[in-house]
Formats: C-alpha cells, sequence, structure tokens
C-alpha cells in the first residue's frame, strides 16, 4: 500500500514511553480520531521512536496509528494537551497533522493491490495514492486541509529525503516524477498552493520536458478521481505512469545507491544536493512559514478561553498602571506636578452646573420597564380560547386540568445600577486656550457625583508631557477646582484610559459606566492606535464613551465616542447631561 501504510506483515512498534504524558496524549489523541477517520476502532500511539520509521504510519490489519514523538512541536509538554478543544491544536500542529495524515489513510486507503500485480505499477500507484488520500480527506473534512499542511513539510522531507545530501533526489527521470508525485500533486489535491511549490515545478520540468509531466499531472487528476476502493484503477495508473518516465511497470523500482556517483558530486565524497532536492527544501521552508501565519481552525470554547485570557492580561495590565497613577493616599491632588497650578474654591454657577447633571447622571443608567407574561388557571389575566377548550375536555376525560388558560403581562421597573465616572483631562500644549473650561467641567463632572441618588464613584487624571497625573481619587468627592498649566507632548492617552480602567473597572459590566475625554485629540500615532484599541475594548464592554471637544475646528476625537462640543461648562451643564445619558444608552 501508501509509503505511510504498513504492509499486512508488518507489527507495530513496542514503544515504551518514558513518561506518562505520552501515555495521556496517546489516549487524547485516539479520542479524536472517530470524528477525523469515521472510524472509532483505531488505536493510536504518540511517542519517541513511534512511526515505523517514518513520521508516521497506519497498520490497517491492527487498526493502529502511530506518530513519532519528535515531531510535537518544541515547548509543548504532552500532558498539556487538549485536542478536544480545536484550538489547542495549533501548539502541536506538526503531530496533528500527522495524525490527521494517518486518519485519512485509515479512511480512504482501503485498496490493496490484487495478487500478482506487476511491481513496479503498485510502487506508482502507492506513490499516487499520497495525494489521492489526502484530496479525498479535504473534500470530506475541508477544515482538515490547515493540519494535513502542517504535516506536509515532514512528510515530503522524510518521504524524499531531500535534505540527506547521501539519498536526496538526482536528477533522473524517476526521482522527478517521484518529487512530482509527492510535491506537485498535492497542489491538484488542494492541500497546498502553486506559488509554494513553482521553483520545484520548473526544476521537474526541465528533467522531464513540458509533455511528460502534463502526462503525469493527468494522471494523478485521474487518481484524485478515483474510488477509495478501485484497486484496478489504481493499478492501471500506476501502469501508465511508470510507462510516462520510462520505466518497466513489472520490475519493482530501482533502489538508490548512496554510494554512486551524484550528478554533482564524484567518486565516494559526500555528494553536494542537487537542485531538485534544493528546490524541494526551499518548498518545504516556504510551507511552514506560511502555515505559521495561517489562521487554525478553532472552536467557540477555545476561541471563548482566549477571549478570557485577553481579557484577564488586559484587565491585569490596567491595573497596574492604576497603581502607579493612584500610588499615595490623599485626594490624589498633586501640587508637585508641572502642569497642576494650584486649587480654587468653585463658584455658585459651577454647583449648580453639578448639580443638574447630576439628575441627568442619576436616570442616566435607568433601564426601561421589562414586561414578563406569565399563564394562570385562574384569573386575573386574559383568556385564551384554546387554553379554556383544553381545561374543558381534561374535565370530561376525568383527568386533573392542567392547562392554564388565562395570561397576563407584568412590567417590572429594573433598579438603576450604579455608575462609575472616569474623567481623563488633556493638559498638553495644543489645549492652552482651554485650561479654563477643561478644569470647570472636571470639577463639575466629579463633584456632580456628591448628589447622585445612585452610589456613583468618579477619578480624574490629566496627560501631558508623556506622564498621567491623578487629580481625584476613585470614592473622593473634590472641594475644590483644580487649576490646570499646559505642558509640551506626551499625549499619553493609553496610559490614561488604562489607569482609569484598572481604578474603577470600566471593562467590567457590573454597573453604569461612563469614560469622559475633554480633549482635542491631537495624538500620536503611538498613543492613539493602543488608545483606540483600549476605547474599543471599553465600548464592547459596554462602557459608554463621551468625548468633550473643546472646538470643532481641528479635533479629533476617537472612534466610538459621543461627541459634545464644550464651550463654557457650567452653562452648558444640561447639554453634557445629556450627552452623557445619550452615550450610556447608546452601549445598551
Amino acid at each position: 500500500m501508501s509509503i505511510h501504510v504498513a504492509a499486512a506483515t508488518a507489527a507495530p512498534t513496542a514503544i515504551f514511553p518514558t513518561t506518562p504524558g505520552w501515555l495521556a496524549l496517546s489516549a487524547a489523541f485516539g479520542d479524536e480520531t472517530p470524528a477525523i477517520a469515521d472510524c472509532d476502532n483505531l488505536v493510536v500511539t504518540v511517542a519517541p521512536g513511534a512511526g515505523h520509521g517514518s513520521p508516521a504510519c497506519y497498520f490497517p490489519d491492527k487498526s493502529t496509528i502511530e506518530v513519532d514523538g519528535v515531531h510535537l512541536d518544541t515547548g509543548v509538554d504532552p500532558a498539556t494537551v487538549a485536542p478536544h478543544r480545536v484550538g489547542d491544536r495549533k501548539r502541536y500542529r506538526t503531530a496533528w497533522g500527522l495524525l490527521t495524515h494517518e486518519c485519512g489513510h485509515a479512511k480512504h486507503s482501503v485498496w490493496h493491490a490484487p495478487q500478482g500485480a506487476p511491481l513496479g505499477a503498485v510502487a506508482a500507484a502507492d506513490l499516487l495514492e499520497e495525494s489521492r488520500m489526502e484530496a479525498a480527506q479535504v473534500r470530506r473534512r475541508p477544515g482538515d486541509r490547515y493540519w494535513l499542511r502542517a504535516s506536509t513539510t515532514n512528510l515530503i522531507l522524510a518521504d524524499t529525503r531531500a535534505n540527506d545530501p547521501t539519498a536526496a533526489p538526482r536528477m533522473t527521470p524517476q526521482d522527478a516524477a517521484r518529487s512530482a508525485a509527492l510535491v506537485l500533486a498535492r497542489v491538484d489535491g488542494g492541500i497546498l498552493n502553486r506559488s509554494e511549490v513553482a521553483r520545484v515545478e520548473r526544476v521537474v520540468r526541465d528533467i522531464l520536458g513540458t509533455d511528460t509531466l502534463a502526462t503525469l499531472r493527468r494522471i494523478w487528476r485521474a487518481a484524485h478521481r478515483t474510488a477509495d476502493d478501485d484497486a484496478q484503477r489504481m493499478i492501471d495508473l500506476g501502469r501508465q505512469w511508470c510507462e510516462a518516465i520510462g520505466t518497466d511497470p513489472d520490475e519493482p523500482p530501482d533502489t538508490p545507491d548512496p554510494n554512486t556517483t551524484n550528478q554533482n558530486g564524484a567518486g565516494n565524497k559526500m555528494p553536494s544536493r542537487s537542485p531538485l532536492a534544493n528546490a524541494i527544501t526551499n518548498a518545504v521552508a516556504a510551507i511552514g512559514s506560511a502555515v505559521i501565519t495561517e489562521p487554525a481552525p478553532t472552536d467557540p470554547i477555545t476561541q471563548a478561553m482566549d477571549a478570557r485570557a485577553a481579557d484577564d492580561k488586559a484587565r491585569q495590565r490596567a491595573q497596574d498602571s492604576a497603581k502607579e497613577v493612584f500610588s499615595g493616599t490623599g485626594t490624589g491632588y498633586n501640587p508637585t506636578a508641572r502642569h497642576i497650578l494650584g486649587t480654587r474654591a468653585p463658584n455658585a454657577t459651577e454647583y449648580s452646573a453639578a448639580r443638574h447633571l447630576a439628575r441627568a447622571l442619576t436616570t442616566a443608567g435607568h433601564r426601561d420597564r421589562i414586561a414578563t407574561k406569565t399563564r394562570s388557571a385562574v384569573p386575573p389575566g386574559r383568556l385564551r380560547m384554546r387554553g379554556a377548550m383544553t381545561v374543558d375536555a381534561q374535565r370530561a376525560a376525568g383527568a386533573i386540568p392542567t392547562a392554564e388558560p388565562f395570561t397576563r403581562t407584568s412590567r417590572n421597573v429594573v433598579p438603576a445600577p450604579p455608575l462609575r465616572l472616569g474623567i481623563i483631562c488633556d493638559v498638553t500644549d495644543s489645549m492652552k486656550a482651554f485650561t479654563a473650561p477643561v478644569a470647570s467641567a472636571a470639577w463639575i463632572l466629579a463633584h456632580a457625583a456628591r448628589y447622585t441618588t445612585v452610589p456613583t464613584t468618579t477619578a480624574t487624571v490629566t496627560f501631558g508631557a508623556g506622564i498621567v497625573t491623578a487629580i481625584t481619587r476613585p470614592g473622593v468627592t473634590p472641594p475644590k477646582v483644580t487649576e490646570f498649566g499646559t505642558a509640551m507632548c506626551g499625549h499619553v492617552i493609553d496610559t490614561a484610559i488604562n489607569a482609569l480602567d484598572g481604578a474603577l473597572d470600566l471593562s467590567r459590566p457590573t454597573a453604569a459606566r461612563l469614560l469622559v475625554i475633554i480633549s482635542d485629540g491631537q495624538f500620536e500615532d503611538t498613543t492613539r492606535i493602543p488608545g483606540q484599541k483600549m476605547l474599543d475594548r471599553l465600548r464592547e464592554s459596554g462602557c459608554a464613551v463621551l468625548w468633550l471637544e473643546p472646538d470643532k475646528r481641528g479635533t479629533e476625537p476617537m472612534n466610538g465616542a459621543t461627541v459634545h462640543t464644550l464651550t463654557d461648562p457650567a452653562a452648558t451643564a444640561r447639554a453634557i447631561g445629556k450627552a452623557a445619558t445619550a452615550a450610556l444608552r447608546a452601549t445598551r
């Protein structure tokens, strides 16, 4: 049979894993074979030294698959594999691809050469079986293409021995034809891409000629259309293959003698690799690089676990940033910061604006009443005639009535959730003309939390000169207005968002959350791009974002924020409240 299908007389390799992890890995791989091979009696052994001299091998009479453990990807502990999670398989894609390849043999390589079949034709048919089987496998399970591609690099090197100077393919028609069957035929089988093997195709064409290569391609394409159990057709195609390359179909293929002179070497010296061998190794490297960058098949469980791990990592970074920014005690006011000019008492207009804004924030997180339908056997409610008839029928039959013919709708108001409010003030040089309204708006937003009827937690930070400064800490209501100066450059909006996320849990959906950014948005790409990603993450978690821009001219708010132009914040507190309400409701 095929290169990776052992003869009937072959026995599986006796493998004694040195660690229990290999036993666990073998069992885990074996549990997944029924879905891949459509067969529930396969036994799998994965361990160093398995494979009967190949990367992997299938023993049809023993219903056994062996995979050489040396092909487990570097750094993977056998005891940690979880192939029942599709997304976990990428960690050991080579070994999983080898298993998939052998499962394909178990499912599709079911033809057997008849007694007395010509040996040369049988060997050629076995060569064609590699791509024929893989083509059948991806037709049945298209998602297996990725794994077959991952295993192809090891299989091609093992089958062609292209990286062994003493046994690598030579510039002969037989070696060129064999390389074409193992490499080029996989393109028509839907496994490899033509661009990946273009160099191999050029060398093979130079050796065989255009007409002979076209004939071989016609033969392997016919094999791809051959049924799994059509042995006679495969032998006929094997005979045609031998005739095309000028070998005797009745004679077994020649075994290369490593002591013979290579076209590129002489005498008994170590021969150098031929252009054909070099082309194969280059193709293998290109395939391997492509597989690494390709997205592997996954499943909802793995996606959810990966998303949870990424979210945990992002939350940990946010908490670390919050500890750095909000370290220490007190209100958070830092008189040593160069852009902090001091504090002043708020005026009556700002007090009034804070109260107006508090009323808006109190109702901003309110949810609409939820309608709930219930059924009952007795009033009150609306009588459903079908239910009433069912009750009558049950009584007439002498049964206890179980139907509930009355329906009623109740509408309940969901309690307003607590509110978390984060405030970011841009104090870079481009905001120099707006420091007064920025300071006033920041105080009004933070002080409004004192008057809300729902529990509200606020925190305020500024960014400029490459640093983030805490103005008010979580849970502290600022008694005075902090006045700002400006600092050159350093638009670290990403650090500011991260710090407030960590301090207020803005990305955790356990409260109504609002992030207010007061800025013109003139950021460097080095901070704007990661800042936008953080903003998108907050939005996806349900956090509202309100952007107060000082002037529409020249401003560049980030995507996804509700934008409002800031003039005199005391006079426009109602407008800010409406904008905050709109931002919160936009996340529902």
